[in-house]
């Protein structure tokens, strides 16, 4: 396996950035935020500054607030802001000099308003006893392959009666986004071990 250049778009976490760098890919992470845990592998900025720059390979995780059909109740008020949003993830798919992209984000209106995703996966495909349907959209890159098939983790049910991922439930509080977007490890793994190869078998 070959050393990659890596930029992994919109993460402040370092959780797929640091997959990527354990197996010597020169991976770099950049948000709008700074980095969480305080590495210096991380670019605080706009990444369409930074995306033409050279990369192998692009993992972009693009902010969900106007795309997630969870927000579906408000998608009618605010029709400017999701084409912005669904600009933004195509402005970062059709990076010029990267000929690897592959952008991730949960069930949403990407599906209509851009295209169809090349792929839906679950983290308990990869080890972690969760459910989070996401999506992926890939160039020249192949499907995920599940890695450790688990448990699908608990559920929770609210007083209205509705079925959610534990993991999930979160009470209100400041940071609730950050925990509910952030990459689940294994997830982060297996695209670190079946992307970050400088080509691709069977």
């Amino acid at each position: 396996m070959g050393r990659m250049q890596v930029l992994v778009a919109c993460e402040f976490s370092g959780t797929v950035r640091e997959a990527f760098r354990r197996r010597g890919h020169v991976a770099w992470s950049c948000d709008l935020l700074p980095a969480a845990d305080g590495s210096p592998h991380h670019i605080q900025g706009d990444v369409l500054d930074v995306l033409d720059q050279g990369w192998d390979l692009v993992v972009a995780h693009p902010p969900c607030t106007h795309l997630a059909s969870s927000g579906a109740r408000w998608f009618k008020h605010k029709q400017a802001e999701q084409a912005a949003a669904v600009e933004f993830v195509s402005k970062i798919a059709s990076a010029r000099y990267c000929d690897r992209v592959a952008i991730e984000n949960p069930v949403g209106v990407l599906s209509t308003r851009w295209r169809k995703p090349d792929q839906i996966v679950q983290p308990w495909w990869f080890g972690d006893e969760a459910t989070k349907t996401t999506c992926l959209w890939l160039r020249n890159l192949p499907l995920l392959k599940p890695t450790k098939i688990v448990d699908k983790g608990e559920r929770h049910v609210t007083k209205g009666g509705k079925s959610l991922p534990k993991w999930y439930n979160v009470p209100p509080r400041p940071d609730r986004w950050k925990i509910r977007s952030t990459t689940f490890p294994g997830f982060a793994e297996a695209m670190a071990d079946q992307w970050g190869r400088t080509s691709y078998g069977a």
